[in-house]
């Protein structure tokens, strides 16, 4: 058995996110597997690191798959691009250990979200960053996302239906950059539960608002209840940037 690692690009506008769904639904995973059972002559599995959300975008996705046919890198790379539709790309494919899993074996993922903090809209960017009309407050975003480095319980910052998990993630880093009318926000950690990171921005843009202070962050960590934060972030303005094994 041959297993392939794949770097990803993808605009996912117009896709339900990453994960397989129904027959007929529009997602990365389903375009993808067409495109690779196609090339082995087989049924492949593609696993993905990160099931990203629908709207959500990757710079640097991670994903392998296995097959019992050897094909040279480059070969899967030329077929995958010609018949991949034009807002997914393969950029690079190696040949990896049978073991490698690329969700398993992560340690570190950095999300960006992009803020066009203007008045007027982006015309070119509008699916691309989420668009905020007031002026954000980008020392106070600062103070408050201190509270959220370091490992908590991130019940309040996310979706996630399971409760049989550890609710538990450790936040790396958040570094704030503003340039030319953005603000990009780089959150670094070792996992992320559904929709947490745009959970996250949405807190910090309601403290850049005024509409919350630093101060509240630990009582929402320990209230566990999702209706304490800020408005949950437009899915557009997020990209999986970056994964470390």
């Amino acid at each position: 058995m041959y297993n392939y690692k794949l770097t990803l690009q993808y605009d996912g506008s117009r896709y339900k996110g990453w994960q397989r769904l129904g027959q007929g639904e529009a997602t990365i995973q389903d375009k993808l597997e067409q495109v690779v059972s196609q090339l082995f002559g087989q049924p492949s599995e593609i696993i993905g690191c990160s099931r990203t959300d629908a709207g959500v975008h990757a710079l640097a996705q991670i994903a392998n798959v296995k097959a019992e046919t050897r094909i040279s890198c480059d070969e899967i790379l030329r077929y995958m691009n010609r018949y991949l539709p034009q807002d997914i790309s393969v950029t690079e494919v190696e040949e990896v250990s049978e073991l490698f899993h690329a969700r398993y074996n992560a340690k570190e993922k950095t999300y960006l979200y992009k803020i066009w903090n203007r008045e007027y809209s982006n015309p070119f960017m509008r699916k691309y960053s989420m668009h905020v009309t007031r002026g954000l407050d980008l020392k106070a975003m600062c103070q408050a996302s201190k509270h959220m480095l370091g490992t908590h319980d991130f019940t309040a910052f996310s979706n996630a239906k399971s409760k049989k998990k550890s609710m538990e993630r450790t936040i790396n880093s958040i570094e704030f950059e503003e340039i030319d009318g953005f603000i990009n926000v780089r959150v670094r950690g070792d996992g992320f539960l559904y929709n947490m990171v745009r959970w996250m921005v949405g807190t910090l843009i309601a403290v850049g608002l005024g509409d919350r202070k630093s101060e509240e962050l630990p009582e929402i960590f320990e209230s566990k209840l999702r209706n304490q934060t800020g408005d949950l972030a437009e899915a557009c303005g997020l990209y999986l940037e970056k994964i470390t094994y």
